[in-house]
């Protein structure tokens, strides 16, 4: 949230903020924290904010139903991604990712750290997958790094085309890694001996830089038909072990932070705020970029590859975007509960309505206008339809208000027209994000009521503690708490009628938090940085009878 005295310092010198600044800015805006202004303005508006916020955790609270009984075919995970965990960032054939680039840029840019090495999943994946199996998982969740796969991001065919190179099995085709193919075969084969069901993401972030270089990434159409091409090698030599896939992993994070804050790699600041971003253009080129994935996927007969279920089974594939809930800060005002949706629509129905609904949501081509790419009629017509489920990464909520006053800083933040705040009573995380358990059921019933009944997998969703050391860490009784109540909530919804499939602990093991490095912890099992030695921490234990119990052991 904008500090009203960074505001007025702004006003006052009539400059626009510097790129530090903007960082700063969107930061503090996106996890919704406040500082406090003045003791005297906490004094005049007090009363009406506890009023306000105890009408809101009133209203939150009427729709809460005991914990349903998970069905028997619902499916427990974890979840991790390739740059995040694997390390060997320059083995096995592997070429660089635009996160490598970004972390050394800069020793501000990852916390200093690299991930070079990681967790070292590299080396110790078949650790990785007996502790898994000790864990009683029943899904695990992994990307495939894009440039361990083609190390130059494309594959040279010659004069033959993609499909038909690809089909041809004596054909070695030049640019494709065959060592990164048999890393995550290998992955894939020991998930399946152990009855571990592989949910593959094909884009976790990780682009390979060489298509930052060559024609800025997913700033430009080219993405696109590369991207298919891409996706088409992975269902060409996996597709017949893996039962779901999933395109594209938090498209909202990558155009936002990507290519607006510059928070996240290639760091690049939009131009509505003094750089060159174009986040609704990037957003636009990822959406797209799934479809393509998806026609592929279906059209080429990928499909009907899947051969480990019945003979009617096919494989399935969807994308995982994210998703905050917004609460009305006065459930009883209209204009709180618009600017609440607005806020959930700029997120997770930005990179969902089209796939669902055919379109970006009204309320963003109204505020936007022409800054918000338009598709074409066959565009549209690929992308809706374009996915057997939808994933969902979910961590948080806030409450949502009609700003006060117009906002003196510009960006996506601005473009929302929503004020974001935190109901006193909401604990928080070692991010600074609130724990809202409650909005996970609310987030399900929205997203069940908005798309029609859609196939829903939780496929994020967990807490970074303090972990000052490593007692702290394998003791984190605050995950405990965090995992059963949101898994609590997601159970409420399935009670009320949302079609939800299976739900995945975001991570399995601590890894690489991205700009914040080795920093953060988000694990069930602790990882030595050092050793690399792993430990299933209290809250893995707590996780494992709650498979165990099919959720059963929840609290009611």
């Amino acid at each position: 949230m904008i500090v009203e005295k960074e505001i007025m310092a702004l006003e006052s010198t009539q400059l626009l903020p510097n790129n530090d600044d903007v960082r700063r800015i969107h930061r503090e805006q996106h996890q919704a924290c406040y500082r406090t202004p003045s003791s005297l303005t906490i004094a005049l508006l007090g009363f009406v904010v506890v009023v306000v916020v105890t009408l809101s955790v009133l209203h939150r609270s009427i729709s809460a139903h005991t914990t349903s009984v998970f069905p028997s075919s619902f499916l427990w995970g974890a979840a991790t991604s390739a740059f995040q965990i694997e390390g060997g960032t320059a083995a096995g054939g592997r070429g660089p990712s635009i996160w490598d680039t970004w972390c050394v840029q800069s020793s501000e840019n990852c916390n200093g750290d690299t991930g070079d090495v990681s967790d070292d999943h590299y080396r110790l994946w078949k650790e990785d997958i007996e502790l898994m199996r000790s864990l009683g998982l029943k899904a695990y969740r992994f990307s495939i790094s894009w440039s361990r796969i083609l190390p130059n991001g494309t594959a040279d065919y010659g004069s033959e085309n993609a499909a038909d190179a690809l089909g041809n099995s004596s054909t070695r085709i030049k640019g494709l890694n065959y060592e990164g193919i048999k890393f995550y075969s290998n992955i894939i084969d020991l998930l399946l001996e152990y009855n571990i069901e592989p949910f593959i993401t094909l884009y976790h972030w990780d682009l390979p830089q060489a298509l930052e270089d060559r024609y800025g990434g997913w700033a430009n159409r080219s993405i696109i038909e590369d991207f298919g091409d891409y996706s088409r090698i992975c269902f060409k030599h996996f597709g017949d072990r893996v039962k779901y896939w999933i395109t594209i992993n938090e498209g909202w994070t990558t155009a936002i932070h990507g290519y607006e804050e510059g928070s996240n790699a290639p760091g690049i600041m939009g131009e509505d705020i003094g750089g060159t971003g174009k986040p609704y253009l990037v957003g636009h080129h990822l959406l797209l970029a799934h479809a393509r994935a998806v026609e592929v996927f279906r059209e080429e007969g990928f499909a009907t590859l899947y051969q480990r279920g019945r003979n009617d089974e096919h494989g399935k594939i969807g994308i995982a975007n994210s998703g905050d809930y917004r609460f009305a800060l006065d459930p009883k005002s209209e204009d709180d509960q618009e600017a609440a949706t607005r806020s959930i629509e700029f997120q997770l129905g930005w990179m969902t309505d089209p796939i669902w609904l055919g379109d970006y949501p009204s309320s963003m081509r109204k505020i936007l206008g022409s800054r918000l790419p338009e598709f074409t009629e066959d565009e549209a017509q690929k992308l809706v339809g374009s996915a057997d489920f939808l994933g969902l990464n979910h961590y948080s909520s806030a409450l949502a208000s009609k700003p006060s006053k117009p906002p003196t800083y510009g960006g996506y933040w601005a473009d929302q027209q929503v004020t974001l705040s935190d109901d006193p009573s909401w604990k928080k995380t070692d991010m600074g994000w609130n724990v809202a358990p409650e909005g996970a059921r609310e987030l399900l019933l929205w997203i069940d009521r908005r798309y029609s009944h859609p196939l829903i997998f939780v496929t994020e969703n967990g807490m970074a503690a303090y972990e000052p050391d490593f007692e702290h860490s394998i003791h984190d009784d605050a995950r405990k708490e965090y995992l059963a109540g949101y898994i609590r909530g997601f159970g409420q919804a399935l009670g009320q009628g949302v079609n939800l499939g299976g739900y995945f602990a975001w991570s399995f093991m601590d890894n690489f938090e991205w700009q914040f490095g080795f920093s953060k912890r988000f694990g069930i099992v602790h990882v030595n940085y050092t050793s690399h030695e792993r430990t299933p921490k209290s809250s893995a234990e707590y996780y494992q009878k709650v498979i165990e119990s099919n959720g059963r052991n929840l609290p009611k």
